[in-house]
């Protein structure tokens, strides 16, 4: 029997890339995707009349306010789509036995580490976007038990805007770029996370709980830059600079560990560098 899978934001990056691989997955699974335009998650009442006109085995939750500097100036907004619909959503989904995957980030850490965090480091965002992702979290905690919290962190995908995307477009034109070096992460392809979310879905995973999931490896956003510009040879000038100029600060190390999703998994991570590579192929071919 098909499991009925609701996602929502389904008009993010996230979600255009699990509607995009969905067809491979059609014996196992019926998605639903809904885009703000038909579910406003934020709106309690709407979630509650679709949920009880609706039932679904799992809801993918990719809905995100995601500009980071931004939400330093529109707190309210970021909270409300962050935190307060996902806590919309627990609630609805509690009620209806429905398994919640929701989707996080490396940002609810502060970055202080010199190695990567699991999933039992301490948690201290050092800004809204951040803390905003954390109390989304907790609202999951304290709501539903059947859930999955997967942190990612660098998401790109050959959809929207995104670091990846932008700098193909730049290096194309040959144009020269400054990108900073200070920061250090990992780059994760929505293809590899859409993968691993239909993993838990088709294979009925009830080892529920948080789960990093990224890349493997780390680099910088400069290293990641130089990176797209070689592969195409591009002409571009790119120079590493220290800093630049943003209202939100951000975590200096947010590497992820891999090992809790490896161990469910019993799967290796793609290196980072071979993700990005297939998603410049696929740009370069559209």
């Amino acid at each position: 029997m098909r499991s009925r899978v609701l996602v929502t934001g389904a008009n993010g990056q996230l979600g255009k890339t699990l509607r995009d691989i969905s067809g491979d997955f059609l014996d196992l699974i019926e998605f639903v995707f809904m885009e703000k335009a038909k579910l406003n998650i934020t709106k309690h009442e709407d979630v509650i009349l679709f949920f009880n006109e609706n039932k679904f085995d799992y809801c993918i939750n990719c809905a995100a306010y995601t500009n980071v500097d931004l939400a330093e100036s529109e707190t309210e907004k970021a909270m409300d789509i962050n935190a307060f619909a996902v806590e919309n959503l627990a609630i609805c989904c509690y009620k209806h036995n429905t398994i919640f995957i929701h989707l996080s980030t490396d940002y609810v850490f502060d970055g202080n580490h010199t190695q990567p965090y699991t999933e039992y480091d301490k948690t201290n965002p050092i800004n809204i976007y951040g803390k905003s992702k954390l109390l989304g979290e907790e609202f999951v905690r304290k709501h539903i038990e059947n859930y999955f919290i997967i942190r990612t962190s660098w998401l790109y995908s050959k959809f929207n805007k995104n670091f990846v995307k932008t700098i193909f477009n730049k290096v194309q034109e040959d144009k020269n770029l400054n990108i900073i070096t200070s920061q250090k992460g990992t780059p994760t392809s929505c293809v590899d996370l859409s993968n691993f979310i239909v993993f838990l879905v088709v294979n009925k995973i009830k080892k529920y709980g948080t789960y990093h999931f990224s890349a493997k490896g780390e680099t910088t956003w400069y290293a990641l830059g130089l990176y797209i510009a070689n592969y195409y040879n591009s002409k571009s000038i790119i120079t590493p600079i220290d800093t630049f100029n943003s209202k939100a600060k951000r975590p200096l190390y947010s590497v992820l560990s891999n090992r809790k999703a490896m161990l469910l998994t019993n799967e290796t991570p793609k290196d980072w560098q071979d993700s990005v590579g297939f998603i410049l192929k696929d740009l370069a071919n559209n």
